[in-house]
């Protein structure tokens, strides 16, 4: 048996509390010198298990979840306070069961009277603002640029209309491997359907079969692999090639280029001339807009309520930003939909959204770094791409150079699934030694979804919301904690890992074992969050106990 050692948060020697001293200027304690044997769980996880590996706890699950009923059994006694957390992101269905209790009301609003009561500039702003209005498709951003190069510098411009080149010259190959792809999947959802006798069947259902029949086993094969890559079914698998053969046959037609969806919200997206457009209707468009609802779920469905989930945090009322539509997100939308959510009363920002070009970049700096002047938190996604940020650059970051960050409020989060080995980081998770700071939960992540539904969805989407709903709690017991504090003490508190992973990115036709590392190459501080430690960080840091 495999003896794993996770690392333990422990105060470094000598920290001295002072009653007279502002807590907002106590130094985050480093981590970690007590080791805890722990061995990793063996065999299948359980159905339930998979609902709730990122709550679990590494030594007594034997899952390396974030300790979340250990972090709740800490806090027991204690009291905290309402914490706003800010959602930008797609649609979020706040009428969800599991939502409706912890949806933000402005309570400076009048609903449906027309008026903008609060003076916000908002008119009728109940639950957070739409930024979108009636858009739910969009272009990508270096397709907008290679429209109007304009809009960008020189050398975006340049990069842009480059890849572009790629993508096209590529485009043929990459629709027939998809449609390739497509129709073997499609072929081994047939094969298996007929023999399970329904279309809607489980993993485990799949894993479960015992055959000799060459296409059922070739069926099975398939279906193992998609599940290794994170799809959750053949269908999700399905639906993700459908949207690639659609795009790579709308780039070879220059369909993308024709199509101006910016339109339907009367807006410039090029100047900051108008800054209130959009309305109130901050939910779904349509059913397939989940992310916004998935990502709230995993922040903050209601405890313990005999429903659904449990999301990460209580104390939580979740704001929507609607600014991220299928496509590329606007900077503009971004930028407007930060500062709302830092105006109304956020205290912590989930940001899982990115891209690779960011033409006004400036306008969501300058953001960024106005939430830092008020103490709030932004939690971001590094991104799926599987490649390294600290060379590549992906956007939204808190980064000018990939060297120095502009404030010290954004904390950015990859993904990591629920094997304890070397499989431990999700293959799809950007990493970055500089750019990525912690890593969490984000492979098949359970949570809500509209109209009332659950699914699991894996990405450092689930990620970064993972890691929003132990801020919350951070902020919530121990509000007295600035944003930046918080941000260290979800880096320096979680396990630190001590052996070597599978490189996201790395594995391939022609490597199919990936690159070995050290999974301390990977971000900043080489752990993976945990709620418990975080807690007990927090609790040490004001209160001045062991």
């Amino acid at each position: 048996m495999r003896v794993l050692k996770p690392i333990f948060y422990v105060a470094f020697a000598g920290l001295v509390f002072s009653s007279c001293k502002s807590i907002s200027k106590i130094p985050v304690p480093q981590g970690a010198t007590t080791v805890l044997n722990a061995t990793a769980k063996k065999g299948t996880l359980s159905e339930d298990e998979l609902n709730k590996w990122s709550h679990a706890d590494l030594l007594t699950d034997s899952i390396p979840g974030m300790s979340l009923e250990k972090a709740y059994q800490f806090l027991s006694g204690k009291k905290g306070v309402e914490v706003i957390v800010g959602v930008v992101d797609s649609g979020t269905d706040l009428e969800h069961e599991d939502l409706k209790d912890v949806a933000w009301v402005n309570p400076k609003e009048v609903a449906g009277n027309g008026i903008d009561d609060d003076k916000n500039g908002f008119i009728d702003d109940i639950n957070g603002w739409n930024f979108l209005g009636s858009i739910y498709k969009e272009n990508l951003e270096y397709e907008r640029i290679v429209k109007n190069p304009s809009i960008a510098s020189e050398e975006e411009a340049k990069e842009a209309k480059a890849f572009y080149d790629k993508k096209l010259e590529g485009a043929e190959k990459s629709k027939l491997r998809y449609e390739q792809m497509l129709q073997g999947i499609t072929n081994a959802d047939d094969v298996i359907s007929k023999n399970l006798n329904k279309t809607d069947y489980t993993k485990e259902e799949v894993l479960a079969i015992v055959t000799e029949d060459p296409a059922l086993l070739q069926g099975v094969a398939i279906a193992k692999q998609m599940f290794s890559f994170g799809l959750p079914s053949l269908s999700a698998a399905k639906a993700e090639l459908t949207k690639l053969v659609t795009s790579s046959a709308e780039l070879l037609n220059g369909d993308a280029l024709k199509k101006d969806y910016r339109s339907a919200v009367g807006d410039n997206p090029n100047t900051m001339d108008i800054k209130v457009y959009g309305n109130n209707k901050t939910g779904h468009s349509v059913k397939d807009e989940a992310h916004g609802t998935h990502v709230s779920g995993i922040i903050a469905a209601s405890r313990n309520n005999g429903i659904g989930i449990n999301g990460v945090a209580n104390h939580v009322k979740i704001m929507a930003v609607r600014a991220v539509p299928d496509g590329d997100e606007y900077d503009k939308d971004i930028a407007l939909g930060l500062r709302y959510a830092v105006d109304n009363g956020a205290k912590v920002i989930n940001t899982s959204f990115g891209k690779g070009y960011s033409p006004k970049k400036e306008w969501v700096y300058d953001a960024i770094k106005y939430a830092a002047s008020k103490d709030v938190l932004i939690v971001n996604a590094a991104g799926n791409d599987g490649k390294n940020i600290d060379v590549e650059r992906t956007y939204p970051n808190d980064s000018k150079d990939l060297e120095t960050e502009i404030s010290d409020n954004v904390l950015t989060i990859g993904a990591m699934s629920a094997n304890y080995n070397e499989k431990l980081p999700a293959n799809f998770s950007n990493y970055g030694k500089k750019n990525v700071d912690v890593f969490a939960p984000g492979v098949q992540i359970y949570s809500t979804t509209p109209e009332n539904e659950y699914k699991k969805f894996s990405g450092t989407s689930m990620a970064a919301p993972s890691t929003v709903g132990v801020a919350a709690l951070i902020r919530s017991y121990y509000p007295k904690l600035s944003a930046s504090q918080v941000k260290h003490i979800l880096m320096n508190s979680g396990i630190k890992i001590n052996f070597d992973v599978i490189q996201p990115g790395s594995q391939s036709r022609e490597n199919p074992e990936g690159i070995k590392v050290p999974f301390a190459d990977l971000s900043v501080s080489g752990r993976v969050v945990n709620a418990y430690n975080a807690l007990k960080m927090a609790d040490e840091m004001v209160n001045g106990k062991k």
